[in-house]
């Protein structure tokens, strides 16, 4: 027996190293790449939404006069807080983050020399209005982290969509409340734009925007517009309506203006508006808030209350657009850069 010590230890060694041979083998290519995974990067470009993260918007604040820097979503999450009430329904919230991330990426192609130096966009109504996260805190108080939850909540559910008119991201005009109807892009901006058709949007009459009345005196009236009134009852007489069943052009004592032009030169809240006067005063009522242009915010929250998607209002107030990712128009930004 003590003669076969040496056989079954040489025996035992061989099957050891059997063992032990296939593991050390296999070891140096045990790795990702034996799993597949080491070239995952390599195949998988980035996607839109690492691709919308480390594209900056640079914001310039008005009040303070500098420019801030963030990340194209944190920016469209700055835009819905302050553009909409955080309580509108969700689908409502996604349809306003398609139509703010959608504005600033064609904003971002088409570069607008008309900003600050160093700036894409301001934080005003020219633009897209935009608060910061420490100013939202001090406008929404303690409930702060339950608003910006909504909002954020609705943006992540679009990151990296936008809206898309024959292969370009379209001009995604929205307003507060319309009369009823949204208007032709023509009949108030300078150019007709196909996606931007006058379409019915019965919901807003729940708007707290709805009607508003402003009274001017006669003398404030003659001064801003250029006309003298004199002892006339008759302001003026309506010569056409647009679209949307506003004022298209009116004729005050033989000079002409556009519903635009009163609109804007009196600081009205719509083109839809009547008038009187009561003795030196004038009495205007409007119905609608904005240019009425493209979306309605609230014609899409009462949409969004009757149960319709977010991809359902962008498609009533957008005519013939398409969503589709922002991969394509960030690279194209981004090679420009």
């Amino acid at each position: 027996m003590k003669q076969l010590k040496p056989v079954l230890i040489i025996i035992s060694f061989i099957i050891a190293v059997s063992f032990v041979v296939p593991t050390l083998l296999v070891l140096p290519f045990s790795s990702d790449q034996a799993s597949g995974k080491l070239d995952e990067s390599k195949k998988n470009p980035p996607t839109e939404e690492k691709l919308s993260e480390s594209v900056e918007v640079a914001v310039y604040r008005s009040n303070t006069e500098t420019i801030e820097k963030l990340p194209l979503e944190d920016y469209v999450v700055g835009v819905v807080a302050s553009e909409v009430p955080a309580e509108f329904e969700m689908e409502a919230l996604k349809a306003q983050a398609l139509a703010a991330r959608t504005y600033i990426v064609s904003h971002l192609m088409a570069k607008d020399e008309s900003v600050p130096k160093g700036a894409d966009v301001t934080d005003t109504i020219s633009h897209q209005v935009y608060k910061s996260k420490d100013e939202l805190k001090k406008l929404w108080g303690p409930d702060y982290d339950r608003k910006l939850e909504r909002i954020t909540k609705a943006v992540l559910e679009t990151q990296g969509k936008v809206l898309s008119y024959n292969g370009s991201p379209i001009t995604a005009s929205f307003f507060s409340t319309s009369n009823g109807y949204t208007v032709n892009s023509e009949d108030y901006f300078p150019n007709e734009t196909p996606y931007l058709k006058s379409v019915e949007s019965p919901w807003d009459k729940d708007s707290p925007k709805f009607e508003e009345q402003k009274i001017v005196s006669v003398a404030e009236f003659e001064q801003k517009l250029g006309v003298e009134l004199g002892d006339k009852e008759s302001v003026g007489t309506i010569t056409s309506r647009t679209s949307g069943k506003r004022v298209g052009s009116i004729d005050i004592n033989g000079k002409e203006f556009t519903g635009r032009e009163i609109r804007e030169s009196l600081g009205l809240a719509s083109t839809d508006f009547t008038w009187y006067r009561k003795q030196d005063h004038i009495v205007i009522s409007t119905k609608g808030y904005g240019h009425g242009v493209g979306m309605s915010q609230y014609g899409a929250n009462g949409m969004a209350e009757e149960g319709k998607s977010f991809k359902e209002i962008v498609n009533h107030y957008y005519s013939g657009i398409d969503i589709v990712g922002t991969d394509k128009f960030l690279k194209q930004y981004t090679a420009k850069k």
